[in-house]
C-alpha cells in the first residue's frame, strides 16, 4: 500500500549508521565500512559491517544483512511496512498511499491510532494511580512480597520498564480521567477500558483495584492490559454509594486472579507475547529465550537480571506466538509452573514450537513451585542451572509419560504408556530425533521393567519403530549424502570472484572500456552478477536490496559481504584489481584450452594437415598465456624457423618423449 517513491525516499534520507548505532553501542569505522558487535547473535570478536555508503549492513557471522528498512524488521520485529512507517516518521516523511484505496486506508489508520492513544492515556494513568491513589498501599504491598520495591534500583527499572501501574477502587475513576482527556466512550469501550452500564446509561471502568500490567507490542505501543486481583476485595466498594454502583456489583463474590482486556482491532492474545517488546535485546543476545506462564514472572526475573524472558498471555503458548519469537531466536526453553497445569502446558505448546521451527527444550521446576517464588527463594543462580539443564521437549515428555506414577504391573496402563511414546515419537518431524527413536525404545524398556520379556520388548521395538516410520513417511525424504560432498573449487573461480567483487564496489567501473573488455572473460553465475550491477545502475538510485534480488542465490551471501565490507578503498584500485584478475584468468583459460588441443593432437595422430593446424593452435595459445606475441606466419602459416622441425607440431607429451625442447621451448 505504500508508494514505492515513498519506500525510496526512506532509503535514501536514513542515516543507516545513526540507526544501527542505537542498538550496536560498540559500531567503530573501520576503513570505509563502521564495524560492531552484531546485535542479532552473541559474539565476542566484532563481525557486524555497515556501509554509510550503500545504506546496507551484513553480519559475516550469522549473514543477516540488508537495507536500513531489514535491520528494524529484524532489531525491532516488524513488519516492511510497519518498518517504512517508522523510519518515515523518523525523517519527517509523509507516507503516501497507492491511489484508489487511499481513503480507506487512512480511515483504518486513524481508527487504530484512536486505539493506541486510549491505551497511552490508559497506561500513564495507572501509573499516576499507583504513586498517589489512597489505596495504592495494596498494590505495594503485592509487588514488596515479590522483591518489587523502588528502592531495589533493579526492581525500580522493572517496574519502569513495564510500566506496572494501579487501577483505582472507585468505578468510573479511568472514565472520568478519559473524558478530561477528550477520549471517546466509543473508543475506550472498544479498547476494552470501560464497560456499558446493563442498565440506564454511562460505563464504568472494567479494571478496577487491581495491579496492572500493560501489554506493550513489539513497536512499543500499549494494546491492551492485564489486572492482578488485589486482598482486600471490599476495597473496591469503599468509595462507591449504593445507588451508583452497576448490578455487576452484586454478583460473584469470587474475583478472577487475572482479567485481561478483550480483543480488539490492536490486539489479538494468541498472537502477542507479554515482556517481548522489554526482552527483545536480550533474547537476541543469549539466541535463546525462557517462556514463562505468568506476569509476574516476567517482571522478577527480569529485576533480577535474567532478561530474556516472555510469557503468553493466559493462553496456552501457541503457534502465532511461537513465530513470532522466531524472528529474535532459534531456541526456546519452556519454564512453566511445577504443578499438573505447568506440564499441561508444555505438551499444548510442543506442537506450536514445532510447527514454528524453533528448537523446543524444557526445564523442570520442584513441584508446586514458579519461577517467581523460586528466584526469590533460590536465587539467580540456581535458577540459570535449571535453564542450563533443559533437555528436548521430546525426551522432556517421554519422561513425563514414564514418570513415578506408572504402575509397571499395570498390563493395561503399561499399553496405554508404549502407545502414548509411540504418538509423541509419530509427531517428530525432526529426521535426527527420530533416528534416535530406537536409543529411546532401550530406555523405555529399561523404565518398563521389559527387559526381562523378550517378547514384550520386541512389542516395543515394533510399536517405536511403527511411529518411527510413519513420520518418516509423512517427512520429506533426506538428501543424498554424495550431494554433500566438497565439490572442488573450478580454476578460475577466485579470479572471477575479485573481478565482480570490485564491480559490486564501484558500479561506475562499467564505463571504462579497459574494464568492460575484460568483463568478456566472465561467464555463468559471474556474468549474471555484473548483469545485475549494470541494470541497477540504469534503473537511477543504486538499490542494494534490488541488487541482491537480482544477484543469482549461490553468490548472494559473496554480494552482501562486498556491499557491507569493501575491499578497496578508491575506484582506481578496484579497476588495477579487475584488471590484475582478468589477466590471471586469462592464463587459466589459456592453459586450459592448451591442454585441451594437446588432447585433440593425440587422437588425430596421422593426420599431417590437422596436427600442424592444432599445433599452430596450441603454441599461439601458450605464448598468448605467458605474454609472448605469437610468431608471424609464413606462407603455409607456420612460424618461421618451425617448418622444417615436425617435432615442433607433436603433442606436447610426445615432444617431451623426443628431447626436442630447448630452454625456450619448454620455458614457452
Amino acid at each position: 500500500m505504500i508508494s514505492p517513491s515513498t519506500i525510496a525516499l526512506v532509503r535514501e534520507r536514513t542515516d543507516i549508521v545513526a540507526v544501527v548505532s542505537e542498538s550496536v553501542s560498540s559500531l567503530k569505522r573501520r576503513g570505509r565500512s563502521w564495524v560492531g558487535l552484531c546485535p542479532f547473535h552473541q559474539e565476542k570478536s566484532p563481525s557486524f559491517h555497515v556501509n554509510a555508503e550503500r545504506g546496507f549492513f551484513h553480519c559475516f557471522g550469522c549473514k543477516a544483512s540488508g537495507s536500513v528498512i531489514d535491520f528494524v524488521m529484524q532489531s525491532d520485529g516488524l513488519t516492511f511496512p510497519e518498518a517504512v512507517r517508522a523510519l518515515a516518521e523518523r525523517s519527517g516523511i509523509e507516507v503516501e498511499q497507492e491511489r484508489g484505496e487511499r481513503s480507506e486506508v487512512d480511515r483504518a489508520k486513524k481508527s487504530r491510532d484512536e486505539l493506541y492513544a486510549a491505551n497511552q492515556v490508559a497506561a500513564t494513568f495507572f501509573e499516576e494511580q499507583l504513586s498517589t491513589h489512597p489505596h495504592r498501599d495494596c498494590a505495594l504491598r503485592e509487588l514488596a512480597r515479590r522483591g518489587l520495591t523502588s528502592e531495589n534500583a533493579a526492581a525500580s527499572s522493572a517496574m519502569r520498564s513495564f510500566r506496572i501501574g494501579y487501577a483505582p477502587s472507585g468505578w468510573d475513576a479511568l472514565v472520568l480521567f478519559l473524558k478530561k482527556q477528550s477520549i471517546s466512550p466509543i473508543v475506550a469501550e472498544t479498547a476494552g477500558l470501560i464497560v456499558p452500564r446493563s442498565s440506564g446509561t454511562g460505563y464504568y471502568d472494567r479494571f478496577r483495584h487491581r495491579l496492572m500490567f500493560p501489554v506493550i507490542d513489539h513497536q512499543g505501543r500499549v494494546v491492551a492490559f492485564s489486572g492482578r486481583k488485589l486482598d482486600d476485595p471490599q476495597v473496591a466498594h469503599a468509595s462507591l454509594s449504593a445507588d451508583a454502583a452497576p448490578k455487576i456489583e452484586k454478583e460473584a463474590v469470587v474475583l478472577p486472579k487475572y482479567i485481561n482486556s478483550p480483543e480488539s482491532p490492536i490486539y489479538t492474545k494468541g498472537g502477542l507475547l507479554f515482556g517481548l517488546f522489554q526482552a527483545r535485546n536480550a533474547i537476541r543476545q543469549q539466541e535463546s529465550a525462557i517462556v514463562v506462564e505468568g506476569n509476574f514472572d516476567v517482571v522478577t526475573l527480569h529485576a533480577q537480571g535474567v532478561e530474556h524472558v516472555v510469557a503468553p498471555l493466559g493462553t496456552a503458548f501457541t503457534s502465532d506466538q511461537a513465530r513470532l519469537l522466531k524472528r529474535y531466536c532459534e531456541t526456546v526453553v519452556l519454564l512453566f509452573d511445577g504443578d499438573a497445569a505447568g506440564k499441561k502446558a508444555v505438551l499444548k505448546s510442543r506442537e506450536g514450537c514445532q510447527s514454528a521451527g524453533l528448537t523446543t527444550k524444557v526445564a523442570v521446576l520442584p513441584d508446586g513451585i514458579d519461577p517467581d517464588e523460586f528466584v526469590r527463594t533460590k536465587g539467580v543462580d540456581a535458577l540459570k542451572e535449571v535453564v542450563a539443564r533443559a533437555r528436548g521437549v521430546l525426551e522432556h515428555l517421554i519422561d513425563e509419560a514414564l514418570d513415578e506414577t506408572f504402575v509397571a504391573s499395570d498390563a493395561l496402563e503399561r499399553a496405554g504408556r508404549v502407545a502414548q511414546v509411540s504418538k509423541l515419537l509419530a509427531e517428530q518431524n525432526d529426521p535426527l530425533v527420530r533416528s534416535m527413536a530406537k536409543a529411546y525404545a532401550d530406555k523405555l524398556a529399561g523404565r518398563l521393567d521389559m527387559a526381562r520379556s523378550p517378547d514384550a520388548f520386541r512389542a516395543l521395538e515394533r510399536a517405536v519403530g511403527n511411529a518411527l516410520q510413519s513420520a518418516s513417511r509423512e517427512a520429506s525424504g533426506g538428501g543424498d549424502p554424495k550431494r554433500a560432498r566438497v565439490r572442488p573449487r573450478a580454476p578460475g573461480s577466485l579470479e572471477r570472484a575479485e573481478m565482480v567483487g570490485a564491480i559490486i564496489e564501484y558500479p561506475s567501473l562499467l564505463d571504462d572500456s579497459i574494464v568492460c573488455s575484460e568483463l568478456a572473460l566472465l561467464d555463468g553465475l559471474a556474468a549474471r552478477a555484473v548483469a545485475a550491477v549494470s541494470a541497477g545502475r540504469s534503473r537511477g538510485a543504486f538499490d542494494s536490496g534490488a541488487l541482491l534480488a537480482q544477484i543469482p542465490v549461490s553468490i548472494r551471501s559473496f554480494a552482501a559481504e562486498r556491499l557491507a565490507a569493501p575491499k578497496h578503498d578508491t575506484p582506481e584500485v578496484a579497476r588495477a584489481h579487475v584488471v590484475e584478475n582478468a589477466q590471471k584468468l586469462r592464463r587459466i583459460l589459456l592453459s586450459r584450452e592448451t591442454v585441451e588441443l594437446a588432447r585433440e593432437q593425440e587422437k588425430i595422430v596421422g593426420d599431417w594437415s590437422a596436427e600442424i593446424e592444432l599445433a599452430r593452435e596450441a603454441n599461439s595459445r601458450a605464448r598468448l598465456m605467458h605474454g609472448v606475441t605469437p610468431s608471424v606466419p609464413s606462407g603455409d602459416g607456420v612460424g618461421v624457423g618451425d617448418i622444417n622441425d615436425k617435432s615442433a607440431f607433436l603433442p606436447l607429451g610426445k615432444r617431451a618423449q623426443a628431447g626436442s625442447y630447448g630452454d625456450d621451448d619448454k620455458e614457452s
